[in-house]
């Protein structure tokens, strides 16, 4: 009787009461707070009662000008009117680039280490001992839809199917490598990729941005060995959908000194000499810098070690480097004192200028932690780590008397928070224990809903479901609602566009109302 008397409450369980809508915009530029009322009249009227608001400007609030302030006391001032509460988003923890713009050299970075430099006419350059065949025929195997066409490799209508071709090198552990090719597509409807995989896990993250059709045209890749000594270095598309593929000229190079952060916890050192007196101090001024402040580019000409050291003379450098991940992404250090004075920095400066009940923490798709010397020093898993921060993260945000929202991701077994994630070090089991009961998660991998709905709920969390993603935003919300049923804590539903797609937005709010 038991038994069926919860099923029959979890069956008539009330919708969420609230109801979000995420809105990423740079509010510097008035014509984006047009575009962010509207929006928002037409949320107030679908019965939306909370909005997410994200801009990058929310990370250099002390660079902007009165004309930025003017425009958060609209949107303040549009949101109170519509009864809607501004919820900002803060800590880019993860997509850090808002908050380097302050100091690129605080990016987490990955070890080199003994890397051999060659002293020659004043200038001490990599010495590179590591190659790609020419031909692709001396490859070590390719799959059956990859031709060769003279000096290229090519796919004709993929049809759908894995088109690869690959060859394993030898490499040294911790050092930094170069990936060099040229791609040519005719209406090519996959991903043109470089992969490079070691020890059953990726080293390159990072988008090619090959064009759908584009003459030929050289793009790069770089990666870090890590503890590895033979990788598997890949072209190809997982799948190759219509259209034509090219590839030629494919290099492989060890290269030194890009995007090398210089920093306490980032050390770099020349074995044996001193800088600033055996040779001139290293800095690579398009690290972080280009296309703008706290931008980072995949490749470019690395600097190089200047020195009056005798030609001829051989150096052992290590040092650390910044990766990028996907379309630029680049994660702070959470290790470093001068992060965590970044993040209050932040928090007091939000609070200052939108004095919201609450704040959401921008924790999210931490990609690479845990392996400059800042981090490796203190001895802790990556799961420690990121607890220790976030807790730090959630003081900050109680110290002002706000409500604390956070992503789930990181903090979600059955999610991110776990071994092998990405360039992360170790395991981030455990990650959730830097946040008490009272913060709010925001749950947001469709796949594993249920279970990482019933994960919080027995930690004694409070939720906000994260639906919509730009998909089919009636089966999204019903797939939601009913994973959620029988859940205790599940307070909210979000209209969660990473496109600025709202189209869609009554229809959510129809679907997910009482």
């Amino acid at each position: 009787m038991k038994t069926l008397l919860l099923l029959v409450l979890a069956l008539c369980q009330e919708p969420p009461a609230e109801r979000w809508v995420y809105c990423s915009f740079n509010l510097w530029v008035d014509k984006n707070v047009d575009t962010l009322e509207g929006i928002l009249r037409r949320a107030a009227k679908a019965g939306y009662t909370h909005v997410l608001v994200a801009d990058s400007k929310f990370g250099k609030l002390g660079d902007m000008d009165a004309r930025y302030f003017r425009n958060v006391e609209r949107v303040k001032k549009l949101a109170a009117e519509l009864k809607l509460e501004i919820v900002p988003a803060v800590f880019p923890v993860g997509y850090s680039e808002a908050i380097l713009w302050h100091d690129p050299n605080l990016a987490e970075a990955l070890p080199v280490r003994d890397a051999p430099f060659v002293v020659k006419d004043g200038v001490a350059r990599i010495e590179s001992d590591v190659s790609l065949p020419a031909d692709f025929a001396n490859w070590d195997w390719r799959d059956k839809n990859m031709e060769l066409d003279g000096g290229a490799v090519r796919v004709e209508d993929g049809g759908g199917q894995n088109a690869r071709v690959m060859k394993k090198v030898k490499v040294k552990p911790y050092r930094q490598y170069h990936v060099a090719v040229k791609a040519m597509t005719k209406d090519f409807g996959g991903e043109p990729r470089v992969n490079v995989l070691a020890g059953g896990r990726a080293l390159v993250h990072s988008h090619l941005g090959v064009k759908r059709a584009q003459e030929w045209a050289e793009h790069h890749a770089v990666f870090n060995s890590l503890e590895h000594e033979e990788v598997s270095v890949y072209l190809g598309a997982w799948p190759a959908k219509g259209g034509t593929l090219a590839w030629k000229d494919a290099r492989l190079e060890e290269v030194g000194l890009l995007n090398v952060v210089r920093r306490e916890g980032a050390p770099l050192e020349v074995k044996g000499y001193v800088e600033g007196k055996d040779y001139e101090r290293v800095e690579d001024p398009r690290m972080g810098t280009v296309p703008w402040k706290g931008g980072y580019e995949v490749w470019h000409e690395p600097p190089v070690l200047r020195t009056k050291l005798a030609d001829g003379t051989r150096l052992s450098v290590s040092y650390h480097h910044v990766v990028t991940i996907h379309d630029g992404q680049v994660m702070i250090c959470p290790s470093e004192p001068k992060t965590v004075e970044l993040l209050r920095d932040q928090a007091k400066r939000m609070h200052a200028a939108w004095g919201a009940r609450a704040y959401f923490m921008s924790h999210d798709e931490i990609r690479v932690m845990n392996q400059d010397k800042a981090c490796r020093k203190r001895g802790l898993d990556a799961g420690a780590i990121l607890a220790d921060n976030a807790r730090a993260c959630v003081k900050m945000l109680r110290d002002v008397g706000a409500k604390v929202y956070v992503w789930s991701d990181m903090f979600d077994p059955h999610h991110n928070a776990r071994k092998d994630y990405y360039l992360v070090r170790g395991d981030l089991a455990g990650s959730w224990e830097g946040l008490d009961k009272d913060v709010v998660i925001a749950v947001w991998y469709f796949g594993k809903r249920a279970e990482s709905m019933k994960w919080f709920a027995e930690r004694g969390h409070r939720m906000v479901m994260a639906g919509y993603y730009d998909g089919d935003a009636a089966a999204n919300a019903r797939g939601w609602l009913e994973a959620a049923k029988g859940v205790k804590g599940v307070e909210a539903i979000m209209y969660t566009t990473w496109q600025s797609k709202y189209a869609d937005l009554e229809r959510f709010a129809e679907v997910t109302g009482k």
